[in-house]
């Protein structure tokens, strides 16, 4: 049976009060929002929209027939007004003069830029012909669950007649491309009544003679199938379950466990970072009877194929008799495998002119009994990913339940994967930031320094957590970051640094969030300031507490991590000037700062041989942003130097020597340049960022 999401209907959102007064650019927008919202229509980036539209040449002042599409890489659920491509209609139908047949239709991508309208620096997308030649005003591209079950069945033709008699129609597999734009053109000419078309293995095609009635056209049919599916496939999902789920916290455990030595066994020339999902759709796939098979038959709709790769790996793990042991054991073994077999897939299939093969380690890998996780070069890709393979989960239970699921030929899986046109694309992406593919942990991320060390690491790329014990500026700082950088990117975690138990669960979450760890960055702090006869054994301990024991743990979890990756590690102490030089009234501050910087020095002793490098920032003065000087510490040290509170920061910039304030963003600078692979032959050293003291001079 379906699940409860796969089975229930999609709901008609059109608005009639919203597009009333749009234009049909507007329109067009409006429509392609409302069918990305939902991932049964189609998935992140996947599928594609379209209008034709009468708009006035610039150049001539002419009233002439405009194509609106969605633009190459973009998404229709999020696409903006400028991420729609426009191309003369007129040059557009003028390529058929120069199509030189199937063998070179890819060159026909190159002569999109010259149907280009408006001076639109948006690239047009190799769907674009598949939009142009569909002789209706709007045209709907979608990757439904339900309508690809159907055209990745065996019998998918039948299947379609079935369900939808004339109203749609179907076209064998065709690669994406100029020549399907034709095929479907024909179909249409020759089928005039048709509302859409299914092409086997791929997904719909729908349109209608206004905004409206594609949108609408779109979501009855999938309901349709929807429907269809619910009364037809009623037999147990996968051939029923053959294996036991294991509770939510086992699960989880067992993910915390794999996650980290998967990531390190994958990541030697490009860190990754990793997703969990154990939504019932994929336990229901983990556990069953078909799990193997078809998880070896891989993807059937290129969207979904080029996010999950040619199959995914299933771990060797039998939940009935839990032995994660023996899974760790063995799963340098299964990975090499994997390779090898990916290996000898690019050797059958390439060709002459064949990129070179590309990264050979899986991107879903399948736990029975316990879930999947997913590995990319981002969290959000990763996420994706995910949803992805989720999506292809629910079309292989349809098509399984009806008929013989089928996925991709090897041949033309191949040629989608190391398409020319796939590789062009992937040449001209951005190079990868500093940090990307890297994950972080920041304590006292919630403060002054912590938050902007967490922003610069951001900046380049990194995922990074944010620990800290104050829960409303914890939340206040992860949603600051999130809507900055985007919230895959960012977590949260409640940790106090004293607790044995509250970092290891910190940690743990953190590997379950991203799926490894490469920095830490111990941050967590308090300031005390007493004349030695009136320091407490509370207050010594709790400075001890703090910034000693504190330090202690989180690198220990942290280096248990890095061992675990055999993948190196990075970590970053911030310390103070008074680690170095003493200061008057604060004997359990220095001694315990004291002790943090000597820390570091034992562990980048011991971790240097695994490459963990550890290295100290040592601030002064961060007054600014700081929640160590928003309290009594900013009087105490006033009351120590005899003066006024509002003198303090002059005090210490004129102390300095080169008369400067220094800010939790000089702090953040110096972790970074530490953290990245700028410091990546320094390990065991000392940065004042104090604007210049003598006192605290290293050597």
């Amino acid at each position: 049976m379906l699940d409860k999401q796969q089975g229930a209907r999609l709901a008609n959102l059109w608005d009639e009060a919203k597009p009333a007064g749009m234009s049909e650019p507007e329109r067009l927008l409006y429509r392609s929002n409302l069918l990305g919202s939902d991932k049964r229509i189609t998935n992140y980036g996947g599928g594609n929209t379209s209008a034709k539209v009468m708009q006035k040449d610039p150049l001539t002042g002419e009233t002439v027939e405009v194509l609106w599409v969605k633009g190459s890489g973009g998404d229709v659920g999020t696409i903006k007004m400028d991420g729609f491509a426009t191309l003369y209609m007129d040059k557009l139908n003028a390529l058929k003069g120069i199509y030189r047949g199937v063998e070179f239709e890819d060159e026909m991508v190159g002569y999109l830029p010259h149907c280009t309208f408006n001076l639109n620096p948006r690239a047009a997308s190799i769907d674009t012909p598949l939009h142009a030649y569909v002789p209706k005003a709007h045209v709907d591209h979608m990757h439904p669950d339900a309508i690809i079950a159907i055209a990745a069945s065996k019998n998918s033709r039948e299947l379609t007649q079935k369900i939808f008699g004339d109203e749609i129609g179907w076209l064998p597999w065709k690669r994406p491309g100029y020549e399907l734009g034709l095929w479907l053109e024909k179909f249409c000419l020759e089928n005039p009544k048709a509302r859409g078309v299914v092409l086997e293995s791929h997904g719909l095609f729908t349109w209608g003679d206004t905004a409206k009635e594609a949108y609408e056209t779109t979501i009855e049919i999938i309901n349709r199938a929807i429907a269809w599916f619910e009364a037809e496939n009623t037999a147990p999902a996968f051939g029923g379950p053959v294996k036991p789920v294991l509770e939510a916290s086992e699960r989880v455990a067992i993910a915390k466990r794999l996650m980290p030595i998967i990531r390190g066994l994958i990541s030697a020339d490009e860190k990754k970072v990793g997703h969990f999902d154990d939504s019932q759709a994929v336990l229901d796939f983990v556990t069953s009877k078909e799990l193997k098979p078809l998880a070896a038959l891989g993807t059937s709709c290129p969207d979904h194929f080029l996010r999950t790769k040619i199959r995914p790996l299933v771990i060797d793990f039998d939940p009935a008799q839990p032995d994660v042991e023996q899974t760790l054991a063995g799963l340098p073994a299964a990975i090499a495998a994997y390779r090898a077999d990916y290996a000898g897939y690019y050797e059958r299939c390439q060709h002459a002119d064949s990129p070179a093969m590309r990264d050979p380690n899986a991107v879903v890998y399948l736990i029975p009994g316990v879930g999947m996780i997913t590995f990319a070069k981002d969290k959000a890709t990763a996420r994706i990913s995910g949803e992805f393979y989720v999506n292809a989960i629910n079309v292989m239970r349809g098509a399984s339940g009806v008929s013989t699921y089928v996925g991709l030929p090897e041949q033309e899986a191949f040629d989608i994967e190391y398409w020319l046109l796939e590789e062009a694309k992937l040449q001209r992406m951005p190079k990868p930031k500093s940090l990307a593919g890297r994950i972080a942990l920041v304590t006292g991320g919630a403060g002054g320094i912590g938050k902007a060390t967490a922003d610069r690491l951001m900046q380049e790329g990194a995922c990074v957590v944010l620990a800290d014990i104050d829960e409303t500026a914890l939340e206040a700082a992860r949603g600051e970051l999130a809507g900055r950088y985007g919230k895959d990117f960012v977590r949260s975690v409640n940790m106090n640094v004293t607790s044995e138990a509250a970092v290891e669960s910190g940690f743990g979450d953190t590997l379950l969030a991203f799926g490894g760890l490469d920095i830490l960055v111990s941050n967590a702090g308090l300031a005390s300031s007493a004349a030695v006869e009136d320091t407490t054994l509370t207050l010594w301990n709790k400075n001890m507490d703090i910034l000693a024991t504190g330090y202690f743990l989180v690198s220990r979890e942290a280096f248990r991590i890095f061992r675990s990756q055999k993948a190196g590690g990075n970590i970053v102490f911030v310390a103070s000037k008074n680690g170095l030089a003493a200061s008057p009234g604060a004997s359990a501050y220095c001694t315990a700062k004291a002790a943090e910087i000597h820390l570091a020095r034992c562990l980048a002793l011991e971790g240097a041989s695994a490459q963990i490098r550890v290295n100290v920032v040592n601030p002064d003065a961060v007054l600014r942003g700081s929640k160590i000087w928003s309290g009594e510490w900013k009087e105490q040290r006033a009351a120590a130097y005899k003066m006024d509170v509002d003198e303090l920061e002059a005090h210490y910039r004129e102390r300095s020597m080169l008369k400067l304030s220094v800010f939790p963003e000089d702090i953040a600078e110096a972790v970074y340049f530490l953290a990245s692979d700028m410091s990546a032959k320094s390990t065991g050293n000392i940065v004042n960022v104090d604007a210049g003291n003598a006192q605290s001079f290293t050597r």
